[in-house]
C-alpha cells in the first residue's frame, strides 16, 4: 500500500513564510480567475452554533480548484469575545486535499490565512470597482482582518489619509499605531462612524456587532465611492442598494445561504437579487463582466469570504513551504 504523509504548517510555520503582499494578492487573484472561469467547484458555507448563548460560531467552508489540483475544507471559529482571553477572534484550520483520490496532503494554521485572504479580497474587489486614483480609505473595525484590508488596500491604492474606527478605543488606538508603524504613515483614528466614512473613496465597514443596526448611514456615501460591507451582522441602511450603480459579490451562491452577512436583508427583501447583482469578482476578474466603467459609478462590493481564496493562498502557502523547507512532513499511514 501506497504511504500517505500530510505537510504540517503551524503559526509559526506560517509566521516564517513571511508572504509578501503581491505573493498573497496573485494567489488569491488566481482562486478568483478559476471560479471565473469555472473551473473551480464551491459549496455554500455551513454553520455551527455549538451553544446558544455563546457568543460566536463555527463557519464551514469547502470547495475545489482545478488548476491547482486541491480540494480544501476550512473550518474557522468566529468567537468576537475572544479578546477577553488574549486570542484571536477567528482561529482556523484549513484541510488540503488531492481530489481523485481523497487522500490529505497538508494541515495548515489558517487563522492568518482567513485573515490574509479577506484583506485580499478586500483589495481585489476595490481594484475593480473604486476609482483609480482613490486617496481617502474610511475603514470600520479592528479585528484580525481589518489590519491585511488595510495594509493590502495602500499597496495598490497608495492613500494621502487612511481613518480607522472600531467600538473600543483601545482597539482602534492600537490598531492605528500597528498601521503606523507598519505603513510608514500617519492613521487617523475617528471617534464614530460618521467622521470615519463620510466622504471617503473607499468605505469598508468590518464591524463586530452582536446584532444587526444600521450604524452606517446611507447619505455618508459620496457619490463615485466604493463601499465594501463584510460584518457578520449588518450595519448598512436597506437604503445603501438604493444608491449603487453596480453591486457585486464574491459568490451569489454565499448569499442564498445562512442567517448571516452585511446584506442578508437586502437579499431577504429583494432589494439584492440574481437580477440585480452585476457580476461576481472572479466574472470581473476573468474579463467576462466589466468592473468600474465611469468615474461617478457608486459601487458596491460584499463579500462572505469564500473557501476558493483559502485554498488558492494555502496552495501558495504550501509550494513556498516545500521550497524552503519550512514546516513539518507527517506520516498518514
Amino acid at each position: 500500500m501506497a504511504q500517505i504523509h500530510i505537510h504540517y504548517l503551524n503559526y509559526q510555520d506560517v509566521q516564517a513564510l513571511a508572504m509578501s503582499d503581491q505573493e498573497i494578492l496573485a494567489a488569491v487573484e488566481g482562486g478568483l480567475l478559476a471560479q471565473g472561469r469555472r473551473e473551480a467547484v464551491i459549496e455554500p458555507r455551513m454553520h455551527l452554533v455549538p451553544e446558544k448563548d455563546t457568543p460566536g460560531h463555527f463557519n464551514v467552508l469547502r470547495g475545489y480548484i482545478r488548476p491547482l489540483g486541491l480540494a480544501g475544507v476550512k473550518i474557522v471559529g468566529d468567537f468576537y469575545r475572544n479578546y477577553e482571553a488574549g486570542l484571536p477572534s477567528e482561529l482556523a484550520l484549513l484541510n488540503l486535499f488531492e481530489p481523485k483520490t481523497g487522500a490529505p496532503v497538508a494541515v495548515i494554521d489558517a487563522s492568518d490565512i482567513t485573515d490574509m485572504r479577506t484583506g485580499a479580497v478586500t483589495a481585489i474587489g476595490a481594484r475593480h470597482l473604486a476609482r483609480r486614483n482613490s486617496k481617502v480609505l474610511g475603514h470600520i473595525g479592528a479585528r484580525g482582518t481589518a489590519y491585511w484590508n488595510v495594509r493590502l488596500l495602500d499597496s495598490i491604492f497608495h492613500f494621502d489619509e487612511i481613518r480607522v474606527h472600531s467600538r473600543r478605543p483601545e482597539s482602534r488606538n492600537a490598531f492605528a499605531a500597528q498601521l503606523e508603524n507598519d505603513l510608514h504613515k500617519k492613521i487617523t483614528v475617528a471617534q464614530d462612524w460618521e467622521s470615519c466614512v463620510r466622504g471617503a473613496d473607499i468605505v469598508v465597514e468590518a464591524s463586530r456587532l452582536t446584532r444587526p443596526e444600521p450604524l452606517l448611514r446611507t447619505a455618508w456615501i459620496k457619490k463615485g465611492a466604493c463601499v465594501i460591507p463584510y460584518g457578520t451582522m449588518s450595519a448598512v441602511e436597506l437604503s445603501l442598494s438604493d444608491i449603487m450603480d453596480k453591486m457585486v459579490m464574491d459568490d451569489w451562491g454565499q448569499a442564498r445561504s445562512g442567517p448571516f452577512g452585511a446584506l442578508r436583508a437586502h437579499v431577504d427583501s429583494g432589494r439584492l437579487s440574481e437580477k440585480n447583482l452585476h457580476a461576481e469578482l472572479g466574472q470581473i476578474v476573468a474579463g467576462f463582466k466589466p468592473g468600474r466603467e465611469r468615474a461617478d459609478e457608486t459601487n458596491l462590493f460584499w463579500h462572505r469570504g469564500l473557501s476558493l481564496s483559502d485554498i488558492a493562498l494555502g496552495a501558495a502557502m504550501l509550494d513556498k513551504a516545500r521550497r524552503t523547507g519550512v514546516g513539518q512532513t507527517l506520516p498518514y499511514r
